[in-house]
């Protein structure tokens, strides 16, 4: 018992690739490849200052004649 030897690793791998195929698999790994760079993009935007960030949302204007439609409510508890 223990760890499992190249050969036994070498068995799942052909088996696996014999189930899902390489064209999946191929697409799996650009899958993955994909996030962890989103998340490695997403890390580095969080390190920014706040006041880099900050700066593009203060342009955001509203328009009030979009807000014709919506209608403000308050939700009552029930008792």
């Amino acid at each position: 018992m223990g760890t499992f030897s190249i050969w036994h690793w070498l068995i799942v791998l052909l088996i696996v690739v014999m189930v899902f195929g390489t064209k999946k698999l191929k697409n799996i790994g650009s899958d993955l490849g994909g996030a962890v760079k989103g998340f490695k993009d997403g890390m580095k935007e969080g390190g920014q200052n706040p006041a880099d960030t900050a700066a593009p949302t203060a342009q955001v204007t509203q328009n009030s004649s979009a807000d014709k439609g919506t209608i403000d409510v308050e939700a009552k508890q029930k008792s």
